[in-house]
């Protein structure tokens, strides 16, 4: 898989891919994540790209000239699957959509900053357009960080247990039950007796039991959704 992303602000996303899950799947191959630069398409000698809004208003807008070189350019050199605009107006992200998007060979995310892009690119490029949630950050890389990290766990290979993205949290549809591990018991605090028997048909009981009750409690509006 491959995935380009491209933003103005570029040192806010090279940690995370430096690191961790991603860097190793990197190291194997499994995705390859490229960082591209807007200002290296900005206009003139001051490679602007971004202008005050038409009609008035606060803040500025990334203009469409830069952003439709870069993904014309990127584009020009492979077929994408996917154009993904970060955005608060977007879809919620959710497990279901990252599961989506990691069956996709190619895609670029643009990350949007200050007052957003131009509409004229969401018009023209733009395929999906996803949020993190109901709040407004100061651009759109970390978003596009946590899209990334989400889509590359599941991709195959890349965690070592393969099982183990397939009992996360809301890949059912349910919060993932407790988990425990050694010592059995710390100053007085057991570990729950069936997660020791051995038991393995009991111990997925008692596990979709604890991941229903923790939904119901915590997320009743994933819960009602199961009824």
């Amino acid at each position: 898989m491959r995935i380009d992303i491209i933003s103005c602000v570029l040192d806010l996303m090279r940690s995370p891919f430096e690191a961790s899950i991603t860097k190793r799947a990197q190291e194997k191959g499994l995705v390859e994540v490229h960082l591209h630069d807007l200002r290296e398409f900005g206009k003139g000698n001051y490679r602007q790209i971004d202008d005050y809004q038409f009609g008035n208003g606060a803040g500025m807008v990334l203009m469409i000239e830069p952003i439709d070189k870069c993904i014309s350019q990127l584009q020009a050199e492979r077929k994408y699957d996917a154009v993904i605009y970060m955005t608060p107006d977007g879809e919620t992200l959710n497990q279901s959509m990252a599961n989506h998007y990691s069956s996709f060979e190619n895609i670029i995310i643009l990350c949007g900053h200050y007052k957003g892009v131009d509409q004229r690119v969401r018009d023209k490029f733009i395929t999906h357009e996803v949020s993190i949630g109901d709040f407004v950050l100061s651009g759109g890389e970390l978003a596009a960080v946590v899209l990334a990290d989400a889509i590359i766990r599941l991709l195959p290979g890349v965690l070592s247990d393969e099982t183990s993205a397939l009992t996360d949290s809301f890949q059912d549809g349910l919060l993932a039950p407790p988990v425990y591990t050694r010592p059995a018991d710390y100053e007085g605090m057991k570990v729950p007796d069936i997660l020791l028997s051995g038991h393995e048909r009991k111990i997925e009981e008692w596990r979709m039991e604890q991941a229903l009750e923790r939904t119901k409690t915590r997320r009743p509006d994933l819960f009602k959704h199961l009824k």
